[in-house]
């Protein structure tokens, strides 16, 4: 069945995009920042990454010298579509044998100026790898990350860094805490609030990457029907995903420039606050509607619940996570009302079918705001929820 679910991931169009290299360094430059000996001496994994097409395998090779890496190891599952047209390796293979046609690994401990052309870099890689054959092995199993053979790479590895296929990211990350290893991977920007996930950035354990998360991300894809634009003959593909990691760097500890109540009431430059006489108050919970990130008030003691993308600014010096709206991950900021005798209306006056039990986690306010539906009671009394809300506190500083 795991096979059979991950022969699935890399058909589905989702998982067929290619990080570019410029991404990939803007994020590593992030941890070298912060600290320059990061990546010395370590064993770096890339385990869904076919040296072939991944970026991420010919960025760590082109600086393996200068990061001081101990060892390089890049994993594939299945044959890549452009196998030798980056790197041109074992030529006398039969097409249907090729190397890359099967699951395989490179493992690099260094990386000469084979050239000899003063500098190391890609075409150096090339003929380390044609020169000797025992840094480029088939993979005895399928090339799975959950297989024994790729399990045993993983324990060895010091840090695991790779895009791997969305549809199994829950698993993935699992299967990276379960060995306690450091990381920086990519995934979609709800995977925050999944209840495998979001337990993890509460208690500080993992938060995001450098790169901030307006905008998306633009991919590389191989489906002309996927892609979103063309550039110089490559099609790309935007995707709103983000970097999640539990290396550190400086910008997560620089804390948020705010405004007082009083002042994001008067000068917000939103018009859902700019003129209004007060925050709204949720009807479920003891807790402030911010529906913006740099509209949380300087001054305000309570609780508050902020949009998702607030973890893009976190600061842990600044703020602490009590929870959040749905799937479970709210007990510390537990609700005290539920709406099972409401039922849900469309904005035409249309009922839905559903009970207001649809709504009982989420963060509600009472009102229609005349967009989206909304649940009323016999009583005509109205509420409507908010988007995924993440519940949070100032600290308190001496």
């Amino acid at each position: 069945m795991a096979n059979i679910n991950l022969s699935n991931a890399k058909n589905a169009k989702n998982d067929e995009f290619y990080t570019q290299f410029q991404d990939i360094a803007k994020e590593m430059e992030a941890y070298l920042e912060y600290n320059p000996n990061v990546f010395e001496g370590k064993t770096i994994l890339c385990p869904c990454d076919d040296p072939y097409e991944s970026n991420f395998f010919k960025y760590f090779a082109l600086y393996f010298k200068d990061y001081k890496l101990k060892k390089l190891i890049a994993t594939c599952y299945a044959g890549s579509p452009i196998s030798n047209k980056e790197l041109s390796l074992f030529p006398e293979e039969s097409e249907e044998n090729k190397t890359t046609r099967n699951p395989h690994k490179i493992e690099i401990t260094e990386i000469p100026d084979l050239n000899n052309d003063g500098a190391v870099d890609l075409n150096d890689v090339e003929l380390l790898l044609s020169s000797n054959r025992n840094h480029l092995t088939r993979l005895k199993g399928d090339g799975d990350f959950r297989s024994e053979e790729v399990k045993k790479l993983r324990d060895e590895a010091d840090i695991i860094i790779t895009n791997p296929p969305f549809s199994l990211f829950r698993e993935f990350l699992e299967w990276i805490v379960d060995a306690e290893k450091q990381f920086v991977i990519l995934s979609n920007k709800n995977c925050v609030t999944y209840k495998e996930v979001f337990p993890l950035i509460k208690e500080n354990k993992i938060w995001s990457g450098k790169t901030e998360w307006a905008g998306g991300l633009w991919f590389e894809t191989k489906n002309i029907e996927d892609a979103d634009k063309v550039v110089d003959g490559i099609y790309m593909k935007n995707v709103a995903s983000i970097w999640l990691t539990n290396l550190d760097h400086g910008r997560r500890h620089q804390p948020l420039s705010l405004m007082s109540m009083e002042d994001n009431l008067r000068f917000s430059k939103h018009k859902e606050l700019r003129g209004k006489e007060s925050y709204e108050k949720y009807d479920n919970y003891d807790a402030i509607e911010v529906p913006f990130t740099d509209a949380i008030p300087s001054d305000f003691d309570g609780v508050m619940g902020v949009p998702i993308s607030f973890l893009d600014k976190y600061c842990p010096e600044q703020f602490e996570i009590l929870g959040a709206t749905q799937r479970g991950c709210h007990d510390e900021v537990p609700d005290t009302k539920k709406y099972d005798d409401y039922w849900e209306v469309k904005q035409n006056g249309e009922k839905t079918g559903s009970t207001g039990g649809k709504t009982n986690e989420n963060a509600n306010l009472v009102g229609n705001d005349g967009k989206k539906n909304y649940f009323i009671n016999k009583e005509g009394r109205i509420i409507q929820s908010s988007y995924q809300r993440i519940f949070i506190k100032h600290k308190k500083t001496t």
